[in-house]
């Protein structure tokens, strides 16, 4: 838990609730902080212990511990972008996210969206920029229209997400970008229903949690909706069972595509009746006041079973 972005206190959160949740008759969990300054197990007293990056291992009291399996609750860079997964691969140490080249494309919302365009998955019409590039407003809006949507390409949990409404705001909002990623993209706005769809593999079988409908009291669904209270997010969503098929579908058949392994949580806004793609998340929020938990709950999965069988099903690939 932990990580090097702006979504590190958030990460502390999921995987304090993972190590309350997991089975202690099943497991022995240790709390591993992952920071660039640091890497470090920490106790329950507190006290901290130094992670030999060489095997993923700590030495507590003269024994050396090494670990079965690594519970991923890293959300951004590095455990939801694919470094910590190829870490952990070259050292053979089986861990319950996606692998190391489906966690850094979906972590790169704008590949992703390329890789599952000629699929035929639906998404807004989007416009890019880097680091250094000219900023041409005009061709911007000319492109995708006001309102829209500029993002930080690589980010997570809204951090430098902005919505435009006027073209004398675009300039602010990409400034807000990429004080989070060197990379932007720049969408349209859909003007619809949000919902969250939840995929897992549970038990060996690829599975769609029921939906969950997003309704923000904010402009849009942003850090202060996700995690300051400010959103209602409504399990099972009001849509017609049509719907929720259709979207439903949509989402296994992403996770099918890119050969997912673990959680993702992937968001749609409704248009016309149809569900274009926003994003893909592999390291979704796991407190007890996060979506994926909350649709678990409503089919009928505590949350000591998911989190259970997520490392059951990381220790059978071993």
């Amino acid at each position: 838990m932990g990580g090097y972005s702006s979504e590190y206190a958030i990460s502390l959160k999921t995987g304090n609730v993972v190590y309350t949740h997991l089975n202690k008759t099943l497991y022995n969990p240790y709390k591993v902080h992952i920071f660039r300054e640091k890497w470090v197990c920490v106790t329950t007293d507190n006290k901290e212990f130094p992670i030999d990056k060489n095997d993923f291992s700590l030495i507590i009291d003269g024994t050396k511990i090494t670990f079965d399996c690594v519970f991923n609750a890293i959300h951004g860079t590095p455990g939801e972008d694919g470094y910590m997964q190829g870490y952990l691969e070259l050292l053979g140490i089986p861990h319950t996210s996606c692998g190391m080249y489906q966690a850094a494309l979906t972590f790169n919302k704008r590949d992703l969206l390329s890789t599952l365009k000629p699929y035929g998955i639906k998404c807004a019409t989007s416009y890019y920029l880097n680091t250094g590039d000219t900023v041409d407003e005009t061709a911007i809006v000319d492109t995708v229209g006001l309102p829209c949507f500029v993002k930080a390409n690589k980010a997570g949990s809204s951090f430098g997400v902005s919505k435009v409404h006027e073209i004398s705001m675009l300039q602010n909002a990409i400034d807000v970008a990429f004080k989070e990623d060197d990379e932007i993209i720049i969408e349209s706005f859909l003007d619809g229903v949000e919902v969250s769809v939840g995929v897992i593999n549970y038990r060996g079988t690829v599975t769609v949690l029921p939906v969950t409908e997003i309704v923000s009291e904010n402009d849009f669904f942003d850090y202060e909706a996700k995690y300051l209270g400010q959103s209602q997010e409504i399990t099972p969503a009001r849509i017609s069972p049509e719907l929720t098929e259709k979207v439903s579908k949509v989402a296994k058949s992403i996770y099918k595509i890119l050969k997912m392994e673990g959680f993702s949580r992937s968001e749609f806004i409704f248009k016309d009746d149809e569900p274009y793609l926003l994003e893909v998340n592999t390291v979704p929020g796991m407190t007890e006041e996060s979506i994926l938990p909350q649709q678990a709950i409503e089919a009928g999965i505590s949350l000591e079973d998911l989190f259970g069988n997520a490392v059951a099903l990381a220790l059978a690939k071993k």
